[in-house]
């Protein structure tokens, strides 16, 4: 039974997010949520596990063919449903999960091209009917999100690594996943300053919270 309530991060790499999860966070934690947070792939040790493989620019075995890779994701996504995110939800507390599986329909649906009926199953038989309450999409274009990925001190993984064409796809996988369900995906405009943003970010978060207890 889910008594807590999951709410979701999702945008390009460079897009900001773990900056604004850091927000996020405190915002929720500021009105009295108990927040477990987390993400994907990872948030178990067979996650993370699973995420070091997805993520290797380099993999030492063959490359990773795109159908391997989506079930690499939906089996990090299982262990962490069991481990993480349905105890949370059934203890009351609000999950805040950087990614989930828009991201999958975002990447693989549209950066990779698979057929989305594929993943509609994969993502019936892990999820069922689990659905986030809320899920806050960090959108700016493709050259933003690619210049501040750029900055980072490290070297960008198999993910960023990607050919601009590929994340154009993503954005636009993105895009479509929020008009098909604008009551729960909220587009945030995360190429404004951070204030706006945050601003922004706080208006969604305190209308879900008068929705929620109404």
């Amino acid at each position: 039974m889910v008594k807590g309530a999951f709410i979701t991060v999702e945008g390009l790499d460079g897009s900001g997010k773990t900056t604004h999860l850091d927000f996020i966070e405190r915002h929720l934690a500021a009105h009295g949520h108990a927040v477990t947070r987390t993400r994907e792939p990872g948030g178990t040790a067979l996650g993370e596990l699973l995420r070091g493989i997805l993520l290797d620019p380099q993999p030492q075995a063959a490359p990773i063919s795109r159908r391997a890779e989506l079930m690499l994701i939906f089996a990090a996504r299982a262990q962490h449903l069991d481990e993480v995110i349905l105890p949370g939800l059934a203890a009351g507390a609000t999950v805040l999960c950087d990614r989930f599986t828009d991201a999958t329909y975002a990447y693989q649906g549209g950066g990779r091209a698979i057929e989305r009926r594929a993943i509609e199953a994969l993502e019936q038989w892990t999820c069922g009917a689990l659905q986030p309450h809320l899920t806050l999409l960090l959108d700016v274009p493709v050259e933003v999100g690619s210049a501040r990925a750029r900055q980072r001190k490290r070297a960008p993984d198999r993910f960023e690594s990607e050919t601009v064409q590929f994340k154009q796809a993503v954005r636009a996988a993105y895009a479509a996943r929020a008009e098909r369900f604008p009551a729960r995906i909220k587009r945030i405009d995360a190429g404004a300053a951070i204030d706006q943003v945050r601003a922004e970010l706080r208006s969604v978060l305190d209308a879900f919270r008068r929705e929620r207890s109404a």
